[in-house]
């Protein structure tokens, strides 16, 4: 198999583990001890690392002398960390489990953003790679399509605890075919002399610094505050149009069409990434609104899944941003950081939605779609070029950004 190939497979199985995780652990917690309650403390112990982890990972991928041994033992220690839940939740006490559950949420970075900094060390740069990035997010979709369903029946053949196998053993086939993987520096798109490894704070000042990075970074950690509540909207608009049990069918119908959206309109390489992620954003929050009105699940369902389609091209474009203007030496923690925010936004609106259950189900949908319309005008207004200063072409340094990018633009490149 090519390598890119194996990476692909390496990255559906990491995902599909991390996607799988989050359910089997309410399952589990409600089979044992009969709150879900219980399951959801032990998620937020998952989660909550994510981001804290996330520049100490990128860092130290940058610096190790053993990528290999790093990317294979941070999703080795992932499945470890889910097959020893299956085994102490409801058994063992809880600082004992919450500890477990830490410790496994600290490797959440490498399976997310680090997994996706590996591919400029697979494919060349140019259009190939922009493609590679579109096949990289659809392995996200795919998994928020098959995890669930695989865990929910592996649940309902056998046990919770069958459940938690699942994605234990996904963790361990994604780190036996990362094992597979060349490990080396990624491919320039020009020739440049390599940079030194950057210290921890690096990759935080690139997303800061380098305007296209600051843009994206700032516009989808506002939109995934939105899409975090998306779970339990769903499940409450479905209730309020009569299927209380159809809560699953919009979720997933937004997640097939968003696997649908990443691999046709993701794959549009001659529209630069900045306008796509707009326009994604845009489309997604203008379906999600129209949703809010929905007289049936039916046509709820069939909203969600253009929300879904929208929102698919939505990562590919983050990936290409990323992969492009992050700096050779924070290439990782660029990554890690960028995915540890968006899922520390997306853990901070399911606790908002939380407080607000109360709200009608149309309101908190209207309110999502508010979110991601906000953050694609948030987007348009960071992203827009500044006057560069006299000699910043010569030199080569960003317009509007306080660091030159990682390689020199490509014709027709943002």
């Amino acid at each position: 198999m090519h390598a890119f190939g194996r990476y692909l497979a390496a990255a559906l199985a990491a995902r599909f583990a991390s996607e799988g995780t989050s359910l089997a652990l309410v399952l589990l917690a409600l089979e044992r001890t009969g709150s879900a309650a219980h399951g959801a403390f032990v998620l937020t112990a998952w989660l909550a690392p994510h981001v804290l982890a996330a520049p100490l990972a990128g860092a130290v991928a940058a610096r190790t002398r053993r990528p290999r041994l790093l990317h294979v033992g941070a999703l080795a220690g992932f499945g470890c960390a889910v097959a020893a839940l299956a085994v102490l939740l409801g058994r063992a006490p809880a600082p004992v489990v919450l500890a477990v559950a830490l410790l496994g949420g600290s490797c959440g970075p490498m399976v997310t953003g680090g997994m996706s900094s590996l591919v400029a060390a697979l494919v060349p740069a140019g259009a190939g790679r922009d493609r590679a990035y579109a096949w990289d997010a659809s392995t996200y979709n795919a998994a928020a399509v098959t995890a669930p369903a695989v865990v929910g029946l592996a649940a309902a053949m056998g046990s919770a605890a069958s459940a938690m196998a699942v994605p234990a053993l996904a963790g361990a086939l994604a780190a036996a075919l990362a094992a597979t993987l060349p490990y080396a520096a990624p491919r320039p798109d020009r020739a440049a002399p390599r940079s030194a490894p950057a210290g921890l704070g690096a990759g935080l000042a690139a997303l800061w610094q380098i305007r296209e990075l600051r843009a994206i970074t700032s516009a989808t950690t506002l939109a995934f505050v939105g899409i975090g509540t998306l779970t339990t909207t769903s499940v409450l608009l479905a209730s309020r149009l009569g299927s209380p049990g159809a809560g699953g069918v919009l979720l997933t119908a937004f997640a097939v069409g968003a696997l649908a959206g990443s691999l046709t309109l993701g794959r549009i390489t001659a529209v630069e990434p900045g306008v796509l992620a707009r326009w994604a954003m845009a489309g997604t929050g203008v379906a999600l609104a129209a949703a809010a009105f929905a007289p049936s699940v039916t046509v709820a369902a069939a909203l969600f899944a253009v929300a879904g389609v929208c929102d698919g091209p939505l990562l590919t474009a983050t990936l290409r941003i990323r992969s492009e203007y992050a700096p050779d030496a924070v290439r990782t923690q660029v990554f890690t950081l960028g995915a540890g925010l968006k899922l520390t936004a997306a853990s901070l609106g399911a606790a908002l939605v939380g407080l607000a259950a109360g709200s009608p189900p149309r309101v908190l949908l209207g309110g999502i779609s508010v979110l991601v319309l906000a953050a694609a005008l948030l987007h348009a207004l960071m992203a827009r070029k500044t006057q560069a200063p006299a000699g910043a072409a010569a030199t080569g340094q960003a317009e509007g950004s306080t660091t030159a990018p990682a390689r020199q633009r490509r014709p027709g490149g943002p």
